[in-house]
């Protein structure tokens, strides 16, 4: 018999609230959760809070921060502690997310040699996804990546600036 994870249920309603447009109540229900089990609470609690606190950030600094400690959580996660929360789950497949946003996070704080790891990473993981909806969004959010990271490629000089 599994018993109601009490802390999930109450992610899943701030998650519901950033859905529904309401941010600031979002962000102050994931406050206070995290207040309750950061730095040692169960670690899918730590992940799943911290990816979506990451997307009610204004400043792109914090929402590193907060991806970060999304990465950082999930490599404490296993796959049995994932199922027990969605029998269809396994954390390798969180893996494509988490490095997607770290890449776009640190596109947007200028740092493209970190923005271009993070989205090799993303793609290593590409195959733990689905192809339903939720995959193929993740697969075409990583090719919009990489061409705009492409855009910055540095250019070989042509033979008329030698």
């Amino acid at each position: 018999m599994t018993t109601e994870d009490r802390t999930m249920k109450r992610i899943e309603a701030a998650i519901a609230l950033q859905h529904a447009g309401d941010a600031d109540a979002a962000r102050r229900r994931f406050t206070e959760i995290w207040e309750e089990i950061a730095p040692d609470g169960d670690p899918f609690h730590r992940c799943v809070l911290a990816h979506y606190m990451a997307d009610l950030q204004q400043d792109p600094r914090d929402e590193l921060d907060w991806d970060l400690r999304a990465l950082d959580a999930a490599a404490s996660v296993t796959d049995d502690r994932a199922r027990r929360h969605d029998s269809s789950l396994a954390i390798r497949g969180f893996y494509p997310s988490l490095h997607l946003n770290l890449a776009a996070d640190f596109h947007r704080l200028g740092d493209v040699p970190q923005a271009r790891t993070h989205l090799a990473q993303a793609r290593e993981h590409l195959d733990a996804l689905h192809d339903d909806g939720y995959g193929q969004g993740i697969r075409s959010a990583v090719q919009r990546l990489a061409g705009r990271l492409a855009e910055e490629e540095p250019t070989a000089p042509t033979s008329a600036e030698r």
